[in-house]
């Protein structure tokens, strides 16, 4: 995912897990904006019209950026950012889970293969120090963070917490930015923003952040 930035231009819901019977085979996925699963048009469950599929690659890597005026650059009012990810709904079920261009999709689940508890598996970040310029100008990480919710997903008892929650990059960090537990699929979508306490050179500003999960 590239985080874009162009100066000299909600709290969090309830979480959307769903249980899941166990495999084999064991299998990990992780969707960070635009995915695939195969067959075109499948999803995990086969409701709502499609049919049972599964994971696939894809290389697709996302953007979230914003633009700022000259005249709000640094002033400390934080400045939305969009994404320009087309993912809005799951691959669980078909379900219009995020609004796009102002969500960005981040999801996936540990199903394994036999009986017992299995623990539970990171999603983890590796941010860089800085978002850079072509002129070599900075920016700290930490200006950018995100709050986390989806359509709908509530219980019926009331909130639970959000696998992938709010939060801020650590710059020059490995993050854990979520956990999913065994035979769970976990998502959110999250809202990205930008603080604006920095008064940074005109220019672009780029970094790229990493997404991992890695089976245990």
């Amino acid at each position: 995912m590239w985080l874009a930035l162009a100066p000299g231009a909600l709290p969090d819901a309830g979480a959307f897990t769903a249980t899941l019977a166990k495999g084999p085979p064991t299998i990990i996925y992780l969707q960070v904006g635009v995915g695939s699963f195969t067959p075109a048009g499948s999803t995990y469950t086969g409701t709502n019209g499609t049919t049972v599929g599964t994971p696939a690659a894809n290389p697709t890597i996302n953007k979230v950026f914003t633009t700022l005026t000259t005249a709000v650059v640094g002033n400390g009012v934080a400045q939305p950012m969009a994404t320009d990810s087309t993912a809005s709904n799951s691959f669980y079920d078909n379900f219009a889970f995020c609004s796009v261009p102002t969500q960005l999709y981040i999801g996936g689940f540990y199903r394994t293969a036999g009986n017992g508890p299995k623990g539970s598996i990171n999603v983890t970040a590796t941010v860089p120090a800085s978002l850079t310029d072509a002129a070599g100008d900075t920016i700290p990480f930490s200006q950018i963070s995100w709050t986390s919710g989806g359509n709908g997903d509530t219980t019926g008892n009331g909130f639970l917490p959000e696998v992938f929650p709010g939060g801020t990059f650590v710059g020059g960090a490995v993050q854990t930015v979520g956990t999913i537990g065994h035979n769970q699929w976990a998502q959110s979508c999250w809202t990205f923003s930008y603080k604006n306490t920095v008064t940074p050179a005109a220019g672009t500003y780029t970094g790229r952040v990493l997404f991992t999960m890695t089976l245990p």
